[in-house]
């Protein structure tokens, strides 16, 4: 796809890796709808605020029916509770697939109609290393994040007959506010917003963002003793 004179919508547009892309965007010549709950909070030159609760199903169509011409919906909006699939909230582990499995879903059905509209368009998922690998205190959003790869493999399938790609980002820590108290080395947003849309401008359908992502993927194809060292 051209990024220039596209039209895009990004969820979770107001910090974090969801205002990178929005700002390099507006700067690649597209016009932006930024997506966010609190529109007040969306303060990025050039970007038209729009109000939107992935989780909430009114609050999506309400977006999309504010919205005209989109051909690049980038699904960004995230959750992260820090919940234990063995002994964390259920609360907590619903919210979770709320938001990055249904939330996901329900923003790419409600937006399907416009991409068709316009060429078939594209839809990008920004997932993670934790789509492949579990950790603990990750386990309630890493187990989300598989459902949403798995959503994202489907989507790819049943949305080509109108010709979406949709396309999956990979990325391991990001210094995020997310991941402000993990002292490991991470990626700057700016960089995986920049190399994710040339990616999507070169019809790339995964994109593996730093050596994180690369290395996991390689450790499928060992099966689970490659990828968990106490794995038998």
């Amino acid at each position: 796809m051209k990024i220039a004179g596209s039209t895009a919508f990004v969820t979770g547009a107001n910090r974090g890796l969801g205002r990178r892309f929005a700002e390099q965007l507006v700067a690649r010549g597209a016009t932006v709808y930024g997506g966010a709950r609190n529109v007040a909070s969306l303060d990025v030159p050039g970007v038209i605020p729009i109000a939107i609760d992935v989780t909430d199903a009114a609050s999506v169509a309400a977006a999309a029916e504010k919205t005209s011409g989109v051909s690049l919906l980038i699904n960004n909006a995230g959750s992260y509770t820090g919940a234990s699939v063995s002994d964390g909230s259920l609360e907590d582990i619903r919210l979770e697939m709320e938001t990055h499995y249904f939330g996901t879903l329900a923003v790419s059905r409600a937006f399907a109609p416009q991409l068709a509209g316009n060429g078939g368009g594209t839809i990008l998922n920004v997932l993670s290393v934790l789509s492949w690998v579990t950790y603990p205190g990750y386990s309630g959003y890493a187990a989300a994040k598989s459902a949403e790869w798995s959503l994202t493999n489907a989507l790819r399938l049943e949305l080509a007959a109108q010709g979406t790609n949709v396309a999956a980002l990979h990325v391991g820590y990001m210094d995020t506010d997310m991941v402000a108290s993990v002292d490991a080395p991470k990626s700057d947003p700016a960089v995986i917003a920049a190399l994710s849309l040339d990616a999507l401008e070169e019809g790339s359908i995964e994109i593996l963002a730093d050596e994180d992502a690369r290395q996991v993927q390689t450790n499928l194809a060992g099966g689970v003793a490659r990828l968990y060292s106490t794995a038998g």
